[in-house]
């Protein structure tokens, strides 16, 4: 009887990630940011019907990068499991903290027992009651929890984008000063990104109890003709007198 071949541990792990990274890389990538009045996330999708942006529940929102299919099925597990706690418990105890642990759990199991890892980056995203800090879990496909503070960078060249979203970041801006440095993040230099390229929600304090609103291309656009371009801006500072 022939004997299998061997494949050390630490083979088969470096094998799986770099799987599950190439697939997510080749995807577009989403950026969530504080602002002042709550969350805004920002993604690149040219489909208006496939989202990758969706409520979770009443201050709960959920960002997938990379295989369709396979984040929207955490999507749909992450709804479930949010109105069953809310139902037998309370709408307080529905929390992002938890729903981010248990995509983690679940994803690190598949990553570590099939053969398959699936090839998808989470975002799980939180509107903080009363003056405590909004809240960004981003969940990598091998189940690792990051607790992102300011913004969050998923799938694509996220390395990159994250240090344009550094460069420009500002504590407390406003909804159209944030939007505009998202997609400029997102384009880079040598892109300018159509409203209809985009797919753009916020969890926002002055939505009432279900905080999360998805922002159409009317609206998108009127927002980002709001705030003038860099180069606008700094000339305007150079010459106040004109």
């Amino acid at each position: 009887m022939s004997m299998p071949f061997y494949v050390a541990p630490e083979q088969v792990m470096k094998d799986r990630a770099e799987y599950a990274q190439k697939g997510i890389a080749r995807g577009r990538s989403l950026i969530a940011t504080t602002y002042d009045e709550g969350v805004l996330i920002v993604a690149e999708n040219h489909s208006h019907t496939l989202h990758k942006i969706s409520e979770i529940y009443d201050r709960v929102a959920f960002g997938g990068v990379g295989r369709y299919n396979e984040y929207d099925q955490l999507r749909v597990a992450g709804v479930r499991h949010a109105d069953t706690k809310g139902y037998a418990f309370s709408r307080e105890d529905v929390k992002a903290r938890a729903l981010a642990n248990l995509y983690a759990q679940y994803l690190h199991n598949v990553f570590t027992h099939e053969m398959k890892p699936l090839e998808v980056e989470i975002l799980v995203a939180e509107l903080s009651e009363g003056e405590g800090p909004d809240q960004l879990y981003h969940v990598a496909y091998e189940g690792t929890i990051t607790d992102e503070e300011r913004f969050a960078v998923l799938g694509g060249d996220a390395e990159t984008i994250s240090e344009r979203v550094e460069q420009s970041f500002q504590e407390g801006w406003d909804l159209p000063t944030a939007l505009a440095a998202a997609v400029r993040a997102l384009g880079g230099p040598e892109r300018t990104l159509d409203p209809t390229e985009l797919e753009v929600a916020v969890l926002s304090r002055r939505n009432g109890r279900r905080a999360f609103r998805r922002i159409d291309d009317g609206e998108l656009a009127e927002l980002l003709s709001s705030v003038p371009p860099p180069a606008a801006a700094a000339a305007e500072d150079e010459d106040p007198g004109s």
